[in-house]
């Protein structure tokens, strides 16, 4: 397997592996590319089960050209058979992945170590995000872990408890008049101003890529066999 390039989902214009998330042609969202042409399974299996127990065990399908290492690790959370669950939804079997035993909880860990990870690979020494909760707690977190310094913009009218953890990893927090659009547009106007990785908008198309790892997981720890739907909320 081989990184190629950000690829536009809708015109197909092709971009270097760098902090960019639009196409200047069509403004098109912007997808990472790989050749996965020669790829023997067998061997990726192998070398999957002998990897950490985390998500860069997967890092053969991931955006970097070589394993990379976070000081703050995520994912191999548990998948749990509901048997209950199935009976009283009429269902034969039911699993859930209890993303939550990741580091801050939730999901978002996922995505975080991805494009923090892809942030120190391309020479950024802050990131920041625009967020209501769950993804301020991962990006402090794991930019604290990382030694790199961190913004979090949040509406200022967020309940307390949503971010309460956030502040303790030493983030920069900052409250903004306005609704989660405006946090998010003023991140967009941010990025183009200053040397910051933000992870859901310049670092986007690698955020997106710390989501399919939950996609393995469920695939390898039920024996490499997919179910028949996944439900993700």
């Amino acid at each position: 397997m081989a990184l190629e390039a950000l690829n536009c989902k809708e015109c197909g214009t092709s971009y270097p592996l760098e902090a960019r998330y639009v196409c200047e042609q069509c403004f098109g969202p912007l997808e990472v590319a790989y050749d996965f042409s020669g790829l023997d399974a067998e061997e990726t299996r192998r070398r999957i089960q002998a990897g950490p127990q985390t998500i860069w065990r997967y890092s053969d399908f991931l955006p970097f050209e070589s394993r990379p290492q976070t000081a703050l690790a995520a994912g191999v959370t548990p998948l749990l058979r509901c048997d209950r669950l199935a009976e009283r939804l009429g269902l034969g079997e039911v699993w859930v992945k209890n993303d939550a035993a990741n580091p801050t909880h939730s999901f978002k860990d996922r995505v975080v170590t991805i494009a923090v990870a892809k942030a120190q690979e391309l020479g950024y020494e802050t990131v920041a995000c625009a967020s209501t909760g769950n993804l301020a707690n991962a990006v402090a977190a794991h930019a604290a872990a990382a030694g790199l310094e961190s913004y979090v913009f949040v509406p200022s009218d967020l309940e307390e408890q949503k971010i309460l953890a956030t502040g303790v990893y030493g983030t920069h927090l900052v409250a903004v008049d306005g609704n989660y659009d405006d946090v998010n547009r003023l991140c967009t106007e941010l990025s183009g101003e200053h040397e910051w990785a933000f992870v859901n908008v310049n670092m986007r198309p690698y955020y997106a890529e710390g989501s399919k790892t939950v996609g393995f997981e469920i695939a390898e720890q039920l024996g490499w066999e997919l179910p028949d739907r996944i439900v993700a909320p």
